[in-house]
């Protein structure tokens, strides 16, 4: 089968298409035809190893300090089981399935073998392939942490900078569906794009200086980190919240502080940990309802992942970058 793997760390040139032997599955496994897969923000990053300092030391325990112990990066996936165990009972062949591979990585490929109970979930109907791989990440990030640690509830008023990003499009939406009032903040070229998803006002950071409009917000959700803590917890009310998907040392201890104390909070966490199977479900009724929309920015194909990654690295993509693996 094809795959695009990476045989040590660095730019997108060490990405290479190669052939490798097509998975069998164990007694309790599926084996997933991939459609689509995507390229997250943390993609160059595993490909790199550019991680934070707090982040070095267990990504490369798990990872390879060196050179990479899973050569085939990917987490999101949508496509159709092919084959099953002999004791897989939830799945059959020709079931349309989406989700997550977990640390095993793997959806650079055109097939994947997932554990039965493993994180993934039948495919929404009205979805394409390309817009189920895109319904994974960002969704399951922004619920962890708006309505798991948040505890986001009806007539908040949320605050969401780096609202054009895979998990800031996802957190536009899923605040709107909890009954949130939200302001969505992102470049000129995304204002419309935000628009659509219903956020009740857009500021456009490269003209306008949200810190200086005197509003206050019971939750900020810095999904790329590029806000300031302090400045941010000065517009909280009381028990405002003010949640950071990219983080240091000095997050880590005043979300510790701030947890013991009856004031604003900082939340920061690795969201993955609360993510659930029955989220993926929640996501699937969303979107056959209308409720959610996935945003994909761009297709790029196996053939030209390099191309793809040097894209997302650019930091400018808005939604998802999708990877179409076969034709649908």
């Amino acid at each position: 089968m094809k795959a695009v793997i990476f045989r040590k760390y660095g730019g997108p040139e060490v990405l290479q298409l190669v052939s490798i032997p097509k998975p069998k599955p164990k007694e309790n496994e599926v084996l997933v035809k991939i459609f689509a897969t995507t390229v997250t923000a943390e993609d160059p990053k595993m490909r790199g190893f550019n991680h934070p300092p707090l982040l070095k030391i267990p990504v490369g325990l798990m990872f390879g300090f060196y050179k990479p112990k899973r050569p085939v990066l990917g987490i999101e996936f949508s496509g159709v089981v092919e084959d099953v165990g002999r004791g897989v009972k939830k799945y059959r062949p020709g079931d349309q399935v989406f989700g997550y591979t977990g640390l095993s990585f793997g959806a650079y490929a055109e097939y994947k073998c997932l554990p039965e109970d493993g994180m993934f979930y039948l495919k929404p109907k009205n979805l394409t392939h390309i817009q189920a791989a895109a319904m994974v990440n960002g969704p399951l990030s922004a619920l962890a942490y708006l309505k798991k640690k948040a505890k986001i509830k009806k007539d908040d008023q949320v605050l969401i900078y780096g609202a054009s990003g895979s998990v800031g499009t996802a957190a536009v939406q899923l605040a709107k569906y909890y009954g949130a009032r939200v302001t969505g903040i992102c470049s000129t070229r995304n204002l419309d794009m935000i628009r659509t998803l219903e956020a009740d006002r857009v500021i456009d950071y490269t003209r306008e200086d949200y810190t200086k409009m005197g509003d206050s917000y019971d939750i900020i959700f810095d999904t790329v980190g590029k806000t300031q803590m302090k400045t941010c917890m000065s517009l909280l009310v009381p028990k405002g919240k003010y949640l950071a998907t990219e983080f240091g040392f000095s997050h880590i201890l005043k979300s510790i502080t701030s947890s013991i104390s009856n004031g604003k909070r900082v939340i920061v966490a690795s969201s993955n940990f609360y993510w659930k199977r029955e989220d993926l479900k929640l996501f699937k009724q969303l979107a056959e309802q209308g409720q959610f929309t996935p945003v994909v920015d761009r297709v790029f194909t196996l053939e030209n992942m390099r191309e793809a990654h040097r894209y997302v690295e650019q930091g400018h993509k808005a939604g998802n970058v999708a990877v179409r693996i076969c034709e649908e």
